[in-house]
């Protein structure tokens, strides 16, 4: 995986448009970079479009296997862009915003995060639909929502409390205040931090890499598992697992069959 620091090739967007998203794609990994440094990547309706078109032609493609959302100059993302908000509320049932994240929530392929920098509002209530994030120790985190007469966004209500805990969340989302990589880290928002932004292209360049060389059904059932909330009890998740295993043996079995007969 090419540093995401330092995406010039492989981009499916051409070069002199300048893009403020842009799209790598290398085998098995998509990864999507916000590009709009001056405003601290403070995402528009307009970014949130391509977002959610991105996001659902990488769950489409049944050869991706990783998807990395990330920032640059600095930042991750100052979150939304509120001139740009009042300029285009998100009033209808499919604005870009509410289809970045019905289509963020139902992701297929493994979902990874890497933060350096500010992740404000929508760059923090994303994490919890992360399979895994990875942020550098100068990173800061940050729901100001009921500061701006709002409440956040991305079921964070529902989803955080189970990551940090009830009070925790609250606190967090109520008082609006900034906390850092290290304290994001111990709640478990955060999966392991790196150094610097260098250590972190290192780290997540790693662990895209493993996770595309690995089964695209097996990475893509076991985390519908591990999301699954159907399943409440050990009996309900042992025949959910029995029937998840029993298809992809099947299917395995079926190719090995077809292999043989070709050779």
């Amino acid at each position: 995986m090419v540093k995401l620091s330092e995406m010039e090739s492989g981009q499916l967007e051409p070069p002199d448009r300048a893009p403020e998203v842009q799209i790598l794609a290398e085998p098995g990994i998509r990864t999507l970079r916000l590009s709009r440094p001056a405003k601290r990547n403070a995402i528009t309706s307009a970014m949130y479009a391509v977002l959610a078109d991105a996001l659902s032609a990488a769950d489409a493609d049944e050869d991706v296997r990783v998807v990395v959302i990330t920032g640059s100059g600095g930042s991750f993302t100052a979150g939304n862009d509120l001139a740009d908000m009042a300029a285009n509320p998100p009033l209808s049932d499919d604005a870009p915003p509410l289809r970045f994240l019905a289509a963020l929530s139902t992701l297929r392929p493994v979902l990874v995060v890497a933060v350096n920098g500010p992740a404000i509002g929508v760059g923090t209530t994303v994490l919890p639909h992360c399979d895994l994030v990875y942020a550098t120790v100068g990173s800061t985190f940050r729901l100001p929502f009921v500061n701006l007469g709002l409440v956040p966004e991305a079921a964070a209500t529902l989803l955080l409390p189970r990551i940090v805990g009830p009070s925790k969340a609250a606190e967090l989302m109520l008082f609006g205040e900034p906390f850092d990589a290290v304290e994001a880290h111990r709640l478990g928002l955060v999966t392991a931090l790196a150094p610097d932004a260098e250590a972190l292209d290192a780290l997540v360049s790693e662990r895209t890499r493993t996770l595309a060389g690995k089964p695209a059904a097996a990475l893509r059932e076991t985390k519908r598992l591990l999301r699954d909330e159907s399943a409440v009890t050990v009996a309900d998740r042992l025949d959910l697992d029995r029937r998840v295993l029993q298809r992809l043996l099947e299917t395995q079995f079926l190719a090995g069959a077809r292999a043989t007969k070709q050779g």
